[in-house]
């Protein structure tokens, strides 16, 4: 249910940003708004964008193989990373764009032009509610970049408004200075997509390069295991993303006059306890070291490596 429903918001996506980059630059051509031509081209580079995640959402979500016994679920991280690079490349783009209009002469703004812009913002608004709330429910980070490229658009959709609005206003008063804040707002809108682009792909490089889930869903973990009452200690325990699912390792000292068969079913209980607790744990590995009465105080919990 999950998958048909990223599946759907990504199909959405594309299909509108297909619509958005034919609308944009068709009406930025006929009024002559370089602002909406240049959003248009952004768009188009959000075309390829949305189909990168939905390429990659396709890869993640085969089942493992003898080549891939943990998954694919990294493919949509590496999707994920692509459209960031492809955000940032547009955030460029939008920057060097807005240089370049503050020392040309300014152009005639047309209503069209700011009606286009502003269906624009508004489209892109609800799109990125709809499919950043689809991201979060499926746990994808594929649809997640493409919810921040929406919201890049609307940062890029309200320049244009805000570009071509000032320019109509300036026409109509004959303040000619009001049409550059245009290229002003593109400055702003640009830094702001290029900040977003870069916490996107620090984030999905970090998935990439294995980095620990965050502290407390780690203690969250350390707390299940000691509920079963055999674990006597956790001698190591360590839990990574994967894409949209988390893989977790875990060291435990159980006592060493246990069978094979009694440690096999604590090994089981364990992993069982973390699934059910946790939706987006796909595997957990579960290695007992022998512990003995002894050895209470000789060596602290959560410090050995065997």
């Amino acid at each position: 249910m999950r998958k048909a429903a990223s599946m759907l918001a990504i199909w959405i996506s594309l299909v509108s940003n297909i619509v958005l980059t034919a609308l944009k630059i068709a009406v930025g051509l006929l009024f002559h708004s370089q602002v909406l031509v240049a959003d248009g081209i952004h768009n188009a580079g959000d075309v390829i964008a949305t189909a990168t995640a939905y390429s990659s959402m396709r890869v993640s979500a085969k089942p493992a193989d003898a080549e891939h016994p943990y998954g694919h679920g990294k493919a949509e991280v590496l999707g994920a990373l692509i459209v960031a690079i492809i955000l940032g490349a547009a955030a460029l783009y939008m920057g060097y764009h807005a240089v370049h209009a503050l020392f040309e002469p300014p152009s005639a703004a047309h209503l069209l032009a700011f009606v286009a812009a502003v269906v624009s913002l508004v489209w892109k608004q609800a799109l990125f509610v709809y499919t950043v709330r689809a991201a979060r429910a499926a746990n994808s980070k594929g649809l997640l970049a493409t919810a921040y490229d929406h919201l890049a658009d609307v940062y890029a959709s309200i320049a244009a408004s805000i570009g071509i609005g000032l320019a109509l206003l300036g026409d109509r008063y004959g303040v000619g200075l009001l049409a550059y804040g245009d290229p002003v707002a593109g400055l702003i809108v640009s830094a702001l997509v290029l900040k977003l682009a870069y916490g996107m792909g620090r984030e999905a490089f970090e998935v990439l390069m294995e980095k620990s889930v965050e502290p407390a869903r780690m203690a969250q973990y350390a707390a299940l295991i000691r509920t079963v009452p055999e674990v006597k200690r956790i001698d190591r325990l360590r839990a990574r993303e994967h894409g949209h699912y988390i893989l977790v390792d875990a060291r435990v000292g159980v006592p060493g006059t246990l069978t094979i068969q009694e440690g096999h079913d604590i090994s089981r209980t364990i992993k069982r306890t973390i699934m059910e607790a946790s939706g987006d744990v796909d595997e957990v590995l579960v290695h007992l070291n022998p512990w003995y009465e002894q050895e209470t105080g000789n060596r602290s919990e959560e410090s050995a490596e065997l």
